[in-house]
């Protein structure tokens, strides 16, 4: 299957793209830093080096694809309400601009991910179900919920095949954001420099973290069939980020330095994702539990 990949070049692109390789796709790379893609991937030379808004190198990119997978996003949780107008005009608006060009080009499958840890806001059960009400607390989680909407219209109105993947905290071995965002990224990337982790709060805020292997092998479950979603993605159990410090620190054997602040309005104090509609309906299953996916990331991670 020919495979056009948005956004291969990060964290869940780049191993989506190894993962789509290793089935044998054929992929082309859509992306800002396609140096970063070339030295993962040496062999791939079909490779559009592109932005966002550059609609001509979009359509360029279109010819012959069967399946967009669209991973683009210029913002993050901590940062989207400093600056909502550039959320909004970077993300969605070029998003609908994306589904009009997939339309022209009669392109008719596109899997999109969008943020199970934020779309649903403050719980008011747990874990958290597709049908749960969703109020998000930040700009990323409501640009994220409205290229929802405008995927299941063009799916509607046509016949759009696309499937909406909701994963929860994604983690693992290339994961680092330099304290942008992915909590244990960023602790890695803290420990490495020999700076403190600066935690949030009290260190009592859960979390669903799902390991990096299991968000690829659901977003390769959906080339098989034809699900639109919303589906969550997560491995269904929460964990604080005390525990995932504690953790931290048994596999180094050493305490580490941990600065606690003042809570984020926008933090959510339990996100847990309730992931039987993925296993039902992508017969998806996460095989990593966060003991052993933790010590692959700290092995690949640390210094």
């Amino acid at each position: 299957m020919k495979v056009l990949v948005l956004g291969g070049s990060g964290f869940i692109g780049s191993a989506l793209v190894g993962g789509l390789l290793n089935q044998g796709h054929q992929v082309r790379v859509f992306d800002r830093n396609i140096e970063a893609v070339r030295q993962q991937f040496p062999d791939i030379n079909d490779v559009v080096q592109a932005d966002f808004v550059d609609v001509m190198s979009l359509t360029e990119a279109m010819s012959g694809v069967d399946i967009v997978f669209h991973l683009i996003s210029t913002s993050v949780p901590a940062t989207s309400n400093k600056n909502p107008v550039h959320d909004i005009e970077s993300n969605l608006v070029n998003t609908v601009k994306l589904l009009e060009l997939m339309r022209n080009a009669d392109v008719k499958r596109i899997v999109y991910l969008s943020s199970g840890g934020t779309v649903y806001g403050t719980p008011k059960s747990l874990p958290i179900t597709e049908n749960h009400s969703t109020n998000p607390t930040c700009s990323y989680g409501i640009v994220k919920l409205a290229i929802e909407k405008y995927l299941l219209m063009y799916a509607e109105l046509y016949q759009l095949d696309a499937t909406i993947l909701r994963p929860s905290n994604p983690y693992g071995p290339g994961q680092t954001h330099k304290g942008v965002q992915g909590f244990i990224g960023t602790c890695i990337d803290k420990i490495n420099d020999g700076q403190p982790i600066t935690v949030w709060g009290d260190g009592s805020v859960v979390r669903d973290y799902v390991y990096i292997d299991d968000v690829v092998s659901a977003c390769l479950a959906t080339m098989k069939g034809q699900q639109r979603g919303p589906l969550n993605i997560s491995s269904g159990v929460g964990y604080s980020l005390n525990q995932i410090i504690n953790m931290i620190e048994k596999y180094k054997g050493e305490e580490v330095e941990v600065v606690y602040q003042s809570k984020r309005s926008f933090d959510i104090p339990e996100v847990i994702l309730d992931n039987q509609l993925a296993k039902k309906s992508l017969g998806w299953v996460p095989q990593t539990p966060i003991e052993r996916g933790l010590n692959l990331t700290l092995q690949h991670g640390l210094k």
